[in-house]
């Protein structure tokens, strides 16, 4: 099936090139409107193609200030391939600052492959992965812990390698990012990384902070860790890249349920840890208090497993089924 979206840009064309993903969207406002997505490429020579997209959900501020930076700072004479720069992927979303689409709902990032004849959020996806992906080697998907989470620090996440060709490339790319902690976890077909997958390309996803906020000291990691990525794969050279990552990285792994922390009730919980702080099995992890039923008792939450915290929720409002805590163990 042909996607709706029609791009205002050329993908083909040498140089820099900025405009919009035009996708159809018609409303009582605007009968005849289209949702407009940022888009922008630079072009030149040959050699590889890499995505950088922003914005995959709303409230997720480090990569569409990052993104929209490299644009206008990366001169298309330094580049070698092609930089495909996409800093508010699901627009609908990042123009409400909500993490999930206020048009249909859609969450971004747990909607791959997609559908062209969806609703907008699956269309968005099916273009991503269909036409921007399948024309890309490399994904860098940035992310942080949106209005609800925040993370510790600079962080990169990445699937598990399928044999010991990926996990060197995978680890070269990682340790040239340069984060201080690279996560290792199993795949997700919803998630933007699974996309780049199916495409034959490798993939990095970044947690960068959080708390519907900016920080900008892990922008600036960020950003010098991106060029120096960009130059060690070989798609840009000159002054912009640096000469080495902005420092080293430690591998984690992520195993499933157990390194995550949930409020199994309705109240305001209290951390008993802090980011970065290494945790053992059964350890407390917050107190959950009740201030509409003063006399009742805080419940204790606990940790499953052992590991080091790396991202906590942000908001102190909690209901069931929210999550708390979220853990990795040092590989």
């Amino acid at each position: 099936m042909v996607t709706p979206i029609r791009s205002e840009i050329d993908f083909d064309a040498t140089g820099r090139h900025t405009g919009y993903l035009r996708l159809p969207h018609s409303v009582h406002r605007s009968a005849y409107g289209w949702i407009p997505i940022p888009v922008a490429s630079i072009r030149n020579g040959s050699g590889p193609t890499v995505l950088l997209m922003g914005g995959n959900h709303g409230d997720e501020y480090e990569g569409q200030i990052l993104v929209s930076q490299l644009l206008r700072e990366i001169e298309p004479q330094y580049v070698q391939g092609q930089l495909i720069f996409l800093p508010m992927a699901n627009f609908p979303a990042a123009e409400a600052g909500l993490r999930t689409s206020p048009l249909d709902g859609g969450n971004l990032n747990r909607s791959f492959p997609g559908n062209p004849q969806g609703e907008p959020t699956t269309v968005i996806a099916d273009y991503i992965e269909h036409t921007l992906l399948s024309r890309s080697q490399y994904l860098l998907d940035f992310h942080s812990g949106g209005s609800s989470l925040i993370y510790h620090g600079a962080n990169m996440l990445a699937i598990e390698p399928r044999d010991a060709e990926e996990n060197t490339r995978l680890r070269t790319l990682l340790a040239a990012f340069g984060m201080p902690r690279a996560f290792l976890h199993s795949a997700n077909p919803l998630h933007s990384a699974s996309a780049a997958r199916r495409q034959g390309a490798l993939s990095i996803v970044t947690e960068l902070g959080g708390a519907g906020i900016v920080q900008p000291q892990l922008l600036h990691e960020a950003r010098a860790g991106v060029l120096h990525l960009l130059g060690k794969i070989g798609v840009l050279t000159g002054p912009l890249v640096p000469a080495a990552p902005p420092g080293d990285t430690r591998f984690y792994r992520v195993s499933g349920a157990s390194h995550y922390v949930y409020a199994y009730e309705r109240g305001v919980y209290e951390p008993l840890v802090q980011p970065g702080q290494c945790v053992s099995a059964g350890q407390p992890a917050a107190r959950i208090h009740f201030p509409d039923t003063p006399l009742r008792e805080p419940v204790t939450v606990a940790f499953e497993a052992e590991g080091e915290v790396v991202c906590q929720r942000a908001m102190a409002a909690v209901q069931r089924g929210d999550c708390l805590f979220h853990l990795a163990q040092p590989v």
